[in-house]
């Protein structure tokens, strides 16, 4: 009986750190690909490049990387207010998508990594978790 019940509490921690486990960042980018294209795609376009004082670029922007935390909370909350994007200002709405952390995570991960974009570290459903609306 006491084995078996040792033999529980190893599976139980087991299968909790693999349900913990964040996804690699290669997935996590595929699956962001096709949130993107679901969500994103109709305003910021399949180059990333935004239309032009309506839409701000996500290519090579300057926003995402000086601002890093507001854009994911931009994902996960939506966004209202002016913006300066690679010296251009956007004074526009961006509702929110209804995305659960995990794919805000994905998406920012997909967004992070390309038309010139190169994130230094990937963005976690946990660090999504984390963000609180301001």
């Amino acid at each position: 009986m006491k084995y078996t019940f040792y033999i529980y509490c190893i599976s139980v921690f087991g299968f909790l750190n693999y349900m913990n486990q964040e996804k690699p960042l290669k997935q996590s980018i595929e699956d962001g690909s096709e949130i993107y294209q679901d969500f994103c795609l109709q305003c910021h376009l399949d180059n990333g490049k935004g239309v032009a004082n309506v839409f701000p670029p996500l290519a090579q922007s300057d926003y995402l990387k000086n601002n890093l935390k507001a854009s994911i909370r931009g994902v996960k909350y939506g966004l209202r207010g002016e913006i300066t994007v690679n010296g251009k200002s956007y004074n526009g709405v961006m509702t929110k998508q209804g995305l659960d952390d995990e794919e805000v995570a994905d998406v920012m991960n997909y967004i992070l990594n390309n038309w010139g974009n190169k994130a230094e570290e990937q963005i976690t459903e946990s660090q999504v978790m984390q963000l609180e609306k301001i």
